[in-house]
């Protein structure tokens, strides 16, 4: 049994990092209704469908519209700085005033290096690349050529003797924005759909970009598409609430007036990028996102969010659903399987900042308090079934030695077993008992990893030596600290039944481990395991002067004088 018991604590850290993965592999998910559908896009402009026609196209300009020079206008709320170029009537800049990006500077959204191969924000896809290269470079001419504060107006047209071009944007104040777009050439409708083309200005590491990932949502399911899974150019039938693109802390979200016509191409393209930003000439090829969404069958009118992964901003984002009902943009915040926990500790990690400390790392380390010592019972009724089960090791080894002879395959092994459940049973001794509990702790642990890894509250958050708890420590003193108290917490608790040289090895191998697993990921989740450990030796040296910890104590002080003869 103390051999299971050591498999389970060498086992457990595994678990947490790949039980999330098994569980979308293996177990059963819940089919959205109608699913959308993966379909390949010829590159020549769809077919109507036959039982819709689309509305009229916009007849030529006489003459043509065009302007003569490139140009930009500036569109700003309280939330955001847009800076649109009549070159394709696409974004150029688009910075989030609330942010800052690691340089301490407003975050621009628009990640440039790749808007410069792949176009900005607001660009149109069109499944005939030349056309698309046309619309994209040509110069629009502008409603307005003065700054646009919100709410407001901002419309472009472009028109030759083949395609008439119009787009439409309105502003409000918020970080949404209305997008209206039609695409016609020689009088028939072209399908034209706005688009994210291409990654964020955030992502400013190799890791940022693997963050990335391409969502939709219909009827309340969501979808969240790995890079690995997402091919460049395909075309997702909908219905749609919402689709789009995010990383780790931002998104780029369109929302569809006319759910049920709506349709998205999934776009995933190479960028070359520095492996080390403080080494620019060493890079690595990355998978830059992007999608874009709209009606395949007629123009396009969809709202747009665009801005941080906040569950404050994104709840009060109103979404109608295709059966009426209505949703808002929560979902974005990916708390993986363990959701239902991650999200309410977050809310009471987000309440006690604002009630209790105005600082993040204070609020973790609060809420870890309370986490650790409410565990506690969990903690004893572990040291209890471990108790228990070594007063009778020496009658299972004796029930063991019995049976030594026969193979695993004999039926009179079956014998043992049994003898083995009849003495457990009348000790009153639990097999799992001791390792129940800590299976009980492993969703709060991997809700709580979810729930730090993805709160941008957290991002650019101070805490005493730390300027980024999203990040990791710059001086690694959590992560050591996480390890010593590790090592501390192992040499403490008395292990009755475990062999000498098997209790060393465990006291740094999981130690060491688990330092190898976190020495690079965020603070903040270092910052929680380091202080529950720190407070685990300060329960366990109670414990250890407790009736129950001097008995185990001793039991293993006999053990090991006994391995020493």
């Amino acid at each position: 049994m103390e051999r299971r018991l050591l498999l389970v604590f060498a086992l457990t850290f595994l678990v947490i990092i790949v039980f999330q993965p098994l569980l979308k592999k293996y177990l059963p998910q819940a089919p959205a209704e109608p699913k959308p559908t993966a379909v390949q896009r010829p590159a020549t402009n769809p077919p109507a469908a036959a039982t819709q026609s689309p509305p009229p196209a916009p007849a030529p300009a006489v003459g043509g519209k065009q302007a003569s020079a490139e140009t930009e206008i500036v569109v700003q709320n309280d939330f955001y700085r847009i800076t649109f170029t009549n070159r394709g009537a696409q974004v150029k800049s688009w910075v989030l005033k609330k942010y800052d990006d690691d340089n301490r500077k407003p975050l621009d959204l628009v990640n440039h290096s790749a808007a410069e191969q792949y176009g900005g924000p607001l660009s149109l896809w069109v499944y005939d690349a030349a056309l698309r290269d046309k619309i994209n470079s040509a110069l629009f001419v502008p409603s307005n050529s003065e700054p646009v504060t919100a709410p407001g107006e901002l419309s472009f047209e472009y028109a030759d003797q083949d395609i008439v071009v119009r787009k439409t944007f309105r502003f409000d104040s918020s970080y949404v924005i209305h997008v209206a777009t039609s695409v016609s050439s020689q009088g028939s409708f072209v399908t034209a759909l706005p688009m994210w083309p291409a990654g964020f200005g955030d992502q400013a590491t190799i890791a940022g970009y693997r963050g990335s990932q391409i969502e939709y949502q219909n009827d309340g399911t969501t979808e969240h598409i790995d890079p690995k899974k997402i091919s460049g150019g395909n075309t997702l039938r909908g219905p749609f609430d919402w689709a789009g693109t995010s990383d780790a802390y931002f998104a780029a979200v369109f929302l569809p007036e006319n759910p049920a016509a709506a349709a998205a191409v999934t776009l995933r393209s190479a960028l070359n990028v520095p492996k080390d930003p403080q080494k620019p000439t060493e890079t690595q090829a990355v998978d830059v996102l992007g999608t874009a969404v709209g009606n395949l069958e007629g123009p396009t009118s969809e709202r747009m969010y665009v801005g941080p992964k906040s569950l404050q901003v994104l709840e009060g984002i109103h979404v109608p659903t295709i059966v009426g009902t209505h949703q808002d943009l929560r979902a974005l915040v990916n708390f993986g399987f363990f959701g239902a926990i991650a999200r309410p500790l977050f809310i009471w990690l987000r309440w006690t900042y604002e009630h209790w400390v105005p600082n993040w790392g204070w609020a973790i380390v609060i809420q870890t308090f309370i986490i650790t010592v409410a565990l506690l019972p969990l903690r004893i009724s572990s040291m209890k079934s471990m108790l228990k089960m070594q007063r009778i090791q020496p009658q299972m080894k004796a029930i063991q030695e019995k049976y030594k002879k026969y193979s695993m395959r004999d039926p009179r092994k079956q014998e043992m077993n049994k003898e083995l459940m009849d003495l457990q049973k009348k000790a009153g001794v639990n097999p799992l008992g001791g390792c129940l509990p800590m299976l009980i702790q492993l969703p709060f642990i991997w809700a709580y990893y979810k729930m730090l890894g993805g709160a941008i509250d957290l991002r650019h958050a101070p805490w005493l030596w730390i300027h980024d708890l999203s990040a990791r420590d710059p001086y690694f003193i959590l992560p050591i600290a996480m390890v010593l108290t590790m090592v501390l917490t192992q040499r403490m608790t008395p292990q009755a039944g475990m062999d000498p040289a098997q209790q060393r090895m465990m006291n740094w191998m999981m130690p060491l481990m688990m330092g190898f697993i976190f020495f690079n990921l965020a603070a903040g989740l270092n910052l929680y395991y380091a202080e529950s450990n720190l407070i685990s030796i300060a329960q366990q040296a109670v414990m250890n002067r407790t009736e129950l910890g001097r008995e185990m104590r001793e039991l293993a002080a006999k053990r090991a004088r006994k391995k020493d003869k």
